[in-house]
């Protein structure tokens, strides 16, 4: 699977307007076939900083870049961000998140 992290900094004007930027993107890349999950989360050091944690399988990464609504995203997002994003992108083993060893809850 690919697992990709993505930081996005944005500038105030459009901090609080960010997701709605990105809403249609969103909702497209999730109903993708190759799509494991697509999460955005904002930092709690930085509330202009969003953060997107995608997973795709082996082959969904490839049709997701080429897609019409990653297209529309790349020429829509400059306009909001403070710089170019930062992004680690890797092919690992897996398919799915796993339970982390060194804490365990109960009934889970």
């Amino acid at each position: 699977m690919y697992f990709i992290v993505v930081k996005f900094q944005t500038k105030p004007e459009w901090t609080d307007r960010w997701l709605d930027l990105v809403a249609d993107f969103t909702a497209a890349t999730r109903a993708e076939p190759g799509n494991l999950w697509f999460e955005w989360s904002r930092s709690v050091d930085d509330p202009a900083e969003y953060v997107l944690v995608e997973g795709f399988t082996d082959d969904g990464a490839g049709p997701h870049v080429q897609s019409e609504h990653f297209k529309r995203a790349v020429e829509a997002t400059p306009q909001a961000l403070t710089r170019t994003p930062q992004i680690i992108s890797r092919q690992v083993d897996g398919d799915s998140w796993e339970l982390m060893g060194e804490v365990t809850v109960a009934g889970s």
